[in-house]
């Protein structure tokens, strides 16, 4: 008796001290990219106007050089939160098993903001999206998050994205030069791509995603559940973070110009003709997911074949870890 005794004891303590072990981490690895994240940028650069950072906790930043990678990198367990487009989440959730909660928003659309738009070029006859029949257009990457609003909006005006149309994968840097030079009819425009072609007077938009539709969420914030599960507090501090620094972000907008300037190696001047202006992205500053809005992404996923199933948004959501946290 007193043998099982002992053993439950020593069972009981070896779980107490393994979730005590658990609480103890100070630590968090975030996966980031560029452009569009400002809080984190205050976070990385400016770490002294949030409450601890550094001293009780730190954050491990890991550059990836697009949300897929960073999908894979939660996936394996080698990041505990980062940058999510929701398509790449939902991928990830389907085909790769990740399990992750979305804790907070960067970027979106809403009415008056920026929307990702394709442009012809200035003197091009092409006048509405019916009229790119036998076209070629182009999009930043095949099978991206933008494709289904672009191709649902197309049906909308009897063109079939995969049958009536070549599309062509071009990065946002180059849209206006393959236009200029002819290589594509239609180019997808993103900033600061589009203040750049806008201002040199080169190109025309044709129509944008907000044409399909409104309050588009292009970017949120993911940490993997069993990291939530077993770093609450840690992982509350960190949303509490962001949620700070998207009002530090929106609240000084000189010091966000530089503080974004050090971290993407872009001119101060270049910035300034779009960033956080009616011609920039929406921001909620509360750092709040619109899940309404990216369940409306889902269903426009399943309907044009980029998700193999309908998906719940609220499998990502947990109150408990979600911004604004103060």
């Amino acid at each position: 008796m007193r043998t099982q005794i002992a053993g439950l004891a020593g069972a009981a303590l070896v779980l107490s001290l393994s979730a005590a072990r658990a609480e103890e981490a100070t630590t968090i690895k975030v996966g980031w990219t560029i452009p569009a994240e400002e809080s984190k940028y205050w976070m990385m650069r400016r770490p002294d106007a949030f409450a601890g950072l550094g001293k009780t906790w730190k954050i491990e930043f890991v550059q990836f050089q697009g949300t897929p990678l960073i999908t894979q990198a939660l996936a394996a367990g080698a990041v505990d939160c980062g940058t999510q487009a929701p398509l790449a989440l939902a991928q990830g959730a389907i085909g790769g098993g990740l399990k992750a909660d979305i804790v907070a928003q960067h970027v979106a659309e809403k009415a008056g903001s920026f929307s990702v738009y394709w442009a012809v070029k200035k003197d091009s006859p092409i006048t509405s999206p019916a009229e790119l029949k036998g076209k070629t257009v182009s999009i930043n990457a095949l099978g991206g998050g933008i494709y289904a609003p672009f191709a649902l909006l197309l049906k909308k005006n009897g063109v079939d994205a995969q049958k009536d149309i070549k599309m062509v994968e071009i990065p946002f840097p180059v849209s206006e030069d393959a236009l200029k030079t002819g290589r594509v009819d239609a180019a997808v425009m993103n900033q600061p791509f589009a203040a750049k072609a806008e201002a040199n007077g080169t190109i025309r938009k044709l129509f944008s995603l907000a044409d399909q539709q409104a309050d588009i969420v292009h970017t949120v914030e993911a940490c993997r559940k069993d990291f939530v599960q077993q770093n609450p507090n840690l992982v509350k501090t960190y949303v509490k973070a962001i949620t700070a620094g998207m009002k530090l972000a929106l609240a000084d907008r000189a010091e966000t110009l530089k503080v974004v300037s050090e971290v993407m190696k872009v001119p101060v001047p270049v910035l300034d003709t779009y960033l956080l202006k009616d011609n920039d992205f929406s921001r909620d500053p509360t750092a709040a997911p619109n899940f309404a809005a990216i369940q409306t992404l889902y269903d426009g996923y399943a309907e044009t074949g980029l998700l193999p199933r309908k998906l719940d948004v609220q499998e990502f959501h947990d109150p408990a870890v979600t911004a604004p946290l103060q």
